[in-house]
């Protein structure tokens, strides 16, 4: 419980940390005031005033926040005012919040990749791993069998066996395999799995470490937080047209994956707070009201309509937008019980 209550202040701390300092920064840059950079929520535990900001540490370490002037139309307006400045000017500020949970999963990725490197399934048809009381271990199948044909079609990729097998229906496979230069056969029925919704034998690849240098870490880094972001907007896809569930996880679902990966080590929960954090910043580029996005949307009315909307439609938008948000909150809370007690 304690290891999953410190990982989980660690990684929500992280993601609020770039998230909210590129607001700040960008704040800064453009010559808006900020009157508090905050890191958590409540009462301050830590507060300290340099120039014009409040630089404070809150008792709540869920979330954060900056206090930008001028952003609440009540406020007293100036030069220095968020509404003051140009309409480029404010949009950079509301989105480089998000533009900061895709810079920093490459830099943990790049950390992880420089000093744990990486490992690279083979494509070789090849056995790596066989999984107990699966299917290819009950057929007699062995850690570095090479797989040669599969009801009597030869087989010469990893990525050819794994269709096989998928395509095999109901029936069993005859898989032809080479051991210590000895030619074998086994019979193997695949079984369904409902996690990957596919037909498996229970094997894996051949694994290679590789440690690349800076520079292809760079490059590799940039590549896989391209390549999560991509999948993440096919999952928010196949959800809003209904071809796969509305999986999400709420507070309690987020902690719980925390602390199981947590229990496994630093590195993959570096890993796992790279995926987050740019759940986070496609989740905030949404045009919901109320979150970036949303600000995003109502600030290209503003330049369309070249003035800006009333602060009764503005609060107006800005309830919807919570109120959906509140919505979101509690089903994924329901979700995240309704999983606690089906794992039970």
């Amino acid at each position: 419980m304690l290891l999953t209550i410190v990982a989980t202040i660690f990684v929500i701390g992280l993601l609020v940390f770039f998230h909210e300092f590129g607001h700040f920064a960008t704040a800064k840059a453009t010559g808006m005031g900020v009157h508090e950079f905050a890191i958590g929520f409540g009462p301050k535990l830590i507060s300290k005033k340099y120039g014009d900001t409040v630089y404070s540490l809150r008792i709540i370490p869920l979330g954060g926040f900056n206090k930008i002037a001028g952003m609440d139309p009540d406020e007293e307006q100036n030069e220095y005012s968020f509404n003051a400045k140009p309409i480029w000017a404010r949009m950079l500020v509301i989105f480089a919040g998000s533009f900061m949970n895709f810079v920093l999963p490459v830099l943990l990725l790049y950390l992880v990749l420089l000093t744990s490197g990486m490992d690279i399934p083979s494509n070789q048809a090849v056995v790596g791993t066989v999984i107990a009381g699966q299917p290819a271990a009950k057929a007699g199948l062995s850690s570095g069998d090479r797989i040669t044909a599969i009801n009597g079609v030869k087989v010469e990729t990893w990525t050819e066996m794994v269709n096989a097998i998928r395509q095999s229906g109901d029936q069993a496979l005859e898989i032809n395999y080479e051991r210590d230069s000895k030619s074998g056969a086994a019979t193997v029925v695949p079984e369904y799995n409902e996690g990957s919704n596919v037909k498996m034998i229970g094997v894996a690849p051949v694994v290679n470490h590789y440690q690349p240098n800076p520079w292809d870490a760079a490059g590799i880094a940039v590549k896989q937080t391209y390549l999560w972001a991509a999948a993440i907007i096919g999952g928010f896809h196949d959800m809003f047209i209904g071809k796969a569930p509305a999986e999400v996880a709420g507070p309690l679902g987020v902690a719980k994956i925390v602390g199981e990966v947590a229990q496994i080590g630093f590195i993959p929960l570096l890993k796992l707070a790279a995926f987050l954090s740019i759940n986070i910043g496609m989740l905030n580029l949404l045009p919901v009201p109320a979150l970036d996005g949303g600000h995003i949307v109502t600030l290209a009315v503003e330049a369309i309509r070249r003035k800006p909307l009333s602060p009764e439609k503005q609060q107006f938008v800005q309830m919807i937008g919570l109120a959906l948000l509140v919505m979101l909150f509690v089903f994924a809370t329901f979700k995240d019980v309704t999983r606690w007690f089906e794992g039970k």
